[in-house]
């Protein structure tokens, strides 16, 4: 039963009494427990949903079981996209993935899409399509995204998880707690930045030092000079990773108001270091290099593309640049596929390091992401390098 607490809309008790179907009363049932457990007081539209878990290395049967109930009936409301999958949907057999395992994550993307939901499968959905405006009500599962959207772009979304997003998807739908509330954004700790940050491996440290001090607290950042949207999504990606945060304030740069905290704390290039120290393993014998966690942007890979054009993969290395399938269409309209392919690397649409069935299959990454050392390290048992961009390729070619 509903508390009195939670009002709901006529459209919002026809769907929680079952009118609208059993996948859309379940959707309703999940949305308004939430809302009660958290103190909402209604439910709110949302425009946008961007849904995670979707590798089946991460979901399994009991996971695709419930997608598969879920997509009987259950159609989507808004525009919604996915989170990587654990493979390249097109590609798959020329990076190593079994044929079992192909078979299996393509039932998982069947079942969305029977859904209404757009199988593009990325962590930046921002980039290919699904971009809400400012101060606009999403409701977003990828934790890099979440705190992208919810400080780079300004919209307004919790950290959903996959059951709540697709909830949401189904209902359009979302109840109004956290950082749906303007009193919930405010910063609560300043970092005073007292280095120069040149390239997204920085921003990933960055982001490493202050989501380790942080928590899940909101930070306010001062002292950086610039920042690329590929930088900002690096930083997002990392302070999400290392601390639970949602939402941070750049000065200068990112677009949401909020007071200063008082409590400062201070960031050198020592600290910068100490990260990059913690994220670099001595022994690590590196055999595969890995941009674009989170996905890599089409500025980014044409990058790539260049530094590989004409050169050669070492024998024993594996490269993936992980993208989403329209940048990848993008790039091989640019020239672009052909020069990272044809140097032996790989432009894998769809999936990530982060997700793919990958235990086992190399002992050392190089990456220029935190993020991707998080995981390499926790789900795969690899040993981890974080550099450049470009000290990436050059290992990969030298």
């Amino acid at each position: 039963m509903i508390e009195m607490g939670l009002e709901l809309t006529n459209e919002e008790k026809e769907m929680l009494d079952g009118k609208h179907g059993k996948a859309a009363r379940k959707a309703m049932e999940i949305i308004t427990t939430l809302g009660e457990i958290y103190g909402a007081k209604r439910l709110i539209p949302v425009s946008s949903v961007q849904i995670a878990g979707v590798s089946y290395h991460n979901l399994g049967e009991a996971g695709l079981e419930y997608l598969d109930e879920m997509a009987e009936d259950g159609r989507t409301k808004v525009l919604t996209t996915l989170n990587p999958a654990g493979m390249d949907l097109d590609e798959w057999k020329k990076h190593g993935i079994s044929e079992d395992f192909a078979k299996n994550q393509q039932r998982v993307v069947d079942a969305f899409e029977k859904m209404g939901v757009v199988t593009t499968c990325t962590c930046t959905p921002y980039l290919i399509g699904n971009l809400p405006h400012y101060g606009e009500h999403i409701a977003w599962a990828e934790s890099s995204a979440v705190c992208f959207s919810n400080s780079v772009i300004g919209a307004l979304t919790n950290r959903e998880g996959g059951p709540s997003a697709l909830a949401s998807a189904l209902t359009g739908r979302t109840a109004e707690y956290g950082l749906h509330l303007q009193e919930n954004r405010v910063a609560q700790v300043r970092y005073e930045v007292q280095v120069d940050l040149t390239s997204t491996d920085d921003f990933g440290l960055l982001g490493h030092v202050i989501g380790e001090r942080t928590g899940k607290e909101i930070p306010y950042i001062a002292g950086v000079k610039r920042a690329t949207t590929e930088e900002l999504k690096s930083f997002s990606a990392s302070v999400a990773t290392y601390g639970g945060v949602a939402m941070f304030h750049m000065e200068g740069i990112t677009p949401n108001r909020t007071s200063i905290p008082d409590r400062t704390e201070i960031v050198t290039k020592e600290d910068l270091e100490k990260a990059r120290i913690q994220l670099d393993d001595e022994e690590a014998d590196i055999d595969f290099i890995s941009v674009g966690c989170p996905h890599a942007s089409i500025k980014e890979i044409g990058r790539i593309a260049e530094m590989l054009d004409g050169k050669k993969v070492t024998d024993g290395k594996t490269v993936w640049i992980t993208t989403a399938k329209p940048t990848k269409d993008l790039a091989m309209k640019m020239g672009y596929y052909d020069k990272i392919e044809n140097a032996g690397a790989f432009l894998v649409a769809d999936a990530c390091c982060a997700v793919a069935p990958l235990k086992g299959r190399f002992h050392g990454l190089m990456t220029d992401s935190a993020k991707a050392c998080f995981y390499a390290r926790g789900k795969n048992s690899f040993k981890t390098e974080i550099r450049t961009v470009e000290e990436c390729i050059q290992e990969a070619i030298s």
